[in-house]
Formats: C-alpha cells, sequence, structure tokens
C-alpha cells in the first residue's frame, strides 16, 4: 500500500513538472542493448532519458542515466523521469513491477526475444512504429538484410562445422554454464557456421564434468566480461573437464563482446562475421 502510494505521488509530480517545464514529445527509457542501438540508429538519441545496464553502445549512450538491470528494475526511479514510453526487451521485469508502472499510466512496449534475424527485424519494425518513422526503420532492415545474405552466402561455403560450447559463466567451485537450444548463444553459433553441441535441453544450466568431457567441444565461446570475471583464458582452460576436451588441450576459446555476440541488435552482420572468422580460420570474410 505505502510503495503504491509513493508510486502515485511521483506520477502526480512527474505530471505537474511537464506541465510547467514543457516536457518533450518523446521521453524514452530503452531497456535492452540491442533496441537502444536501433533508437539511436532511428534518430532518437536525444529523446532518450535512461537505459538499462545491457546498454552500453554506442559509447555515447554511456553518458545516459542508468535505471538498473533489465530483469530487476524498479518502479519509482523510471516514473521519476517522466518517460512518455518504456521500450524493452522480453526478458524486462520483474513481472509486478511492470504492471505497477503501467497502471500508474506508462506505456510500456515489449520487444518479443528471437535469438534471429527475423527477430532483429520483428524489433526494428516495432521500435520504429513505436517511434513514428516506420520508413526509417524500413530502410534500416533492407540494409541488415543485404548484409545478411552476402554474409550467408561466404559462410553457406563451409564445409566442416566445428562443435561448439558457449559457457556463460562458471561458479566458485562449480559447474560450468552452458548454452543449450533456444539460446541466442545456439542461434549466433548456428548462424557463423558452427554446431551448438549442447542439445539436450533449453536455455542455460550446468553442465557436469562427466557430460562436459563426452561432449567434447572443439572451440569454447565466452565473452569477455565472463573470461574476465574468471580470471582470464589460463584459469578457464585450468577447470579439470575443460581441460579434457578438445577445444581445452588445443587453447581454442573465443571471447567476444556480450552484447554484440548474443544481443542480435543492428550489429548482427559483425557479430556473425567475428565469430565466422573465429571459428574458421581459413575463411575470409571481409571484402
Amino acid at each position: 500500500m505505502i510503495a503504491a502510494i509513493r508510486v502515485s505521488l511521483v506520477l502526480v509530480f512527474c505530471a505537474l513538472a511537464a506541465q510547467a517545464t514543457g516536457a518533450p514529445a518523446k521521453r524514452i527509457v530503452s531497456v535492452d542493448g540491442a533496441i537502444t542501438e536501433i533508437i539511436y540508429a532511428l534518430g532518437f538519441a536525444d529523446d532518450i532519458v535512461a537505459v538499462d545496464t545491457t546498454s552500453y553502445y554506442p559509447p555515447d549512450v554511456l553518458s545516459k542515466p542508468k535505471v538498473g538491470y533489465l530483469r530487476q528494475l524498479a518502479s519509482e526511479p523510471i516514473l521519476a523521469l517522466n518517460p512518455t514510453v518504456m521500450i524493452a526487451g522480453g526478458d524486462a521485469g520483474p513481472p509486478d513491477i511492470l504492471a505497477q508502472m503501467r497502471e500508474a499510466g506508462l506505456n510500456i512496449v515489449i520487444a518479443p526475444d528471437d535469438p534471429s534475424l527475423q527477430g532483429v527485424m520483428t524489433k526494428i519494425d516495432l521500435v520504429s512504429g513505436v517511434l513514428g518513422v516506420p520508413e526509417k526503420g524500413a530502410a534500416l532492415a533492407t540494409k541488415l538484410r543485404s548484409e545478411m545474405a552476402a554474409l550467408n552466402a561466404r559462410i553457406a561455403k563451409v564445409v566442416d562445422r566445428p562443435r561448439v560450447m558457449f559457457v556463460l559463466s562458471v561458479g566458485q567451485g562449480g559447474a560450468p554454464l552452458v548454452a543449450g537450444t533456444d539460446t541466442a548463444a545456439a542461434g549466433i553459433i548456428e548462424m557463423a557456421g558452427g554446431q551448438n553441441i549442447v542439445d539436450d535441453f533449453e536455455g542455460y544450466k550446468p553442465l557436469s564434468p562427466e557430460a562436459m568431457v563426452a561432449a567434447a567441444p572443439d572451440v569454447i565461446v565466452v565473452t569477455h566480461r565472463s573470461l574476465r570475471l574468471l580470471g582470464g583464458q589460463d584459469v578457464l582452460l585450468q577447470i579439470p573437464e575443460i581441460a579434457a576436451t578438445p577445444a581445452g588441450a588445443e587453447r581454442r576459446v573465443v571471447a567476444m563482446d556480450g552484447l554484440l555476440l548474443l544481443g542480435f541488435s543492428l550489429r548482427l552482420p559483425q557479430a556473425v562475421q567475428g565469430l565466422a572468422e573465429a571459428l574458421h580460420p581459413e575463411l575470409k570474410l571481409a571484402d
């Protein structure tokens, strides 16, 4: 009850402030790194009043106020910004906080999570529609589709598809958390000409030492952040079950920026090309 009263007071205060100062037509809170990239590309950077912590590209976005991690949002800091719309990814939450902000009058638009080229197209269409510039969205989508078509044609020439495992994290003394099916990691690996070898479960789950050895990945893919938190590549390769794999024995570890690799944003061609060239050193994808 107290929280609801506080939210209502915040909303009333923001409405009065808007009337007094003449708030701009659009005040956007962007809660998803890929969505933030699209908003910037559509020319609405100056209309963004805050972003979540997964939004760190392009570099200019680092100066924007932050509203926290997309899965752990709080209503009051967001409503205090007097936004006209919050555009968020499918992982945004918690659900009760989203419901509370909707009840307070905030227009919240959720983009579905779909780690595919079509999923990026859907985000572009949704965001450009919300911002009233569908023609700009169509132009972005056409450019992206063309770039991916050219890239796919080159990757299609690859004969060998290495067995790849994406390691999201490694807990203190625990089992590695790896990507199964229906994940952004699995999607990008397949697009880059690799095989995501963990296909007996969905999402991200711990993998036992025995299962890790039996999976026998040729390549292990990680994000820069995960590798940094772990202590570096040498620490990763000292984990016994990883050391016992072909990837561990040959020190085949590919580290990439997490938002680029898993974000499925406008930079999808860059992500696919970077991973494909790492998986297939013999393949020249650049013009």
